[in-house]
């Protein structure tokens, strides 16, 4: 597919620019496409062959679902290398939304575990399994130890991990997850749509996406939506840095009377 051959230049091309800057990152990356993120990520995208710790706050804690449909999203591209393993404590996963966001169910496996030490063996096997090419876990929190073994598992044949931190609801919870042993640690939150301009109804989704800690990057903050190009290989495209979003003139306080 030509979305796909372009994804894969452009994660080879970042490659080859961080190599020539002295970073030393020999794993394929999934570039975002824009140069405010992917300068953020150390090799010039998100790092394949590794796993990741994606979480929201408030409600997203337990309900999860903002984070979950990001996250459909990032993987989109993935499809192309393999299927697509998502494993949860909860049957709530809503297919047909996520082949909205251009998640096709085909490519889907859906695995329902029944306690965290379940879903976290579970993420781990699929993680190593031939023709796997990422793992999505709801899972409340990943220990040191976990976290290495997961690791491990995504380097047996390249698979990527994508965990969701999600708490059991009314669970007292354990904490978030440590994200020692992740490559990179990221917080999604829902943001409002914008439809084009003459344009009824609602536009693409969007999130207001925070990298907290990337191994060997930096934080950064940025407002995305939904790409809903079907031959660009990039799921998302940037609308602007977080710390933009404090410069927006206030409405005008009206006065009664």
């Amino acid at each position: 597919m030509p979305g796909a051959r372009a994804a894969r230049l452009s994660g080879l091309k970042a490659q080859i620019a961080a190599l020539e800057a002295g970073t030393r990152t020999l794993n394929p990356v999934l570039p975002f496409g824009d140069a405010r993120v992917d300068g953020c990520l150390a090799g010039g995208g998100l790092n394949l062959g590794r796993w990741h710790e994606l979480g929201g706050e408030g409600a997203e804690v337990e309900t999860a679902a903002c984070v979950a449909a990001f996250t459909a999203a990032l993987a989109r591209p993935l499809v192309t290398n393999g299927e697509i393993v998502w494993v949860l404590r909860r049957d709530d996963l809503f297919a047909p939304g996520l082949a909205g966001l251009g998640l096709p169910p085909g490519r889907l496996i859906q695995v329902c575990a029944r306690d965290e030490a379940e879903v976290l063996a579970a993420i781990e096997d699929a993680l190593g399994t031939v023709g796997v090419a990422a793992v999505v876990g709801e899972v409340e929190a990943v220990s040191l130890t976990a976290g290495r073994r997961l690791q491990l598992a995504c380097e047996r044949h390249g698979a990527t991990g994508l965990v969701i931190r999600r708490r059991p609801f009314g669970g007292a919870g354990k904490g978030s997850a440590s994200g020692s042993a992740s490559a990179s640690r990221w917080k999604i939150a829902p943001a409002p749509s914008q439809a084009p301009p003459d344009v009824p109804g609602l536009g693409p989704p969007r999130w207001k996406v925070e990298l907290e800690r990337s191994r060997g990057g930096r934080p950064g903050g940025w407002l995305v939506e939904l790409n809903e190009a079907a031959d660009d290989p990039h799921p998302f495209r940037v609308v602007r840095d977080l710390a933009d979003l404090g410069l927006a003139p206030e409405e005008p306080v009206r006065r009664a009377g």
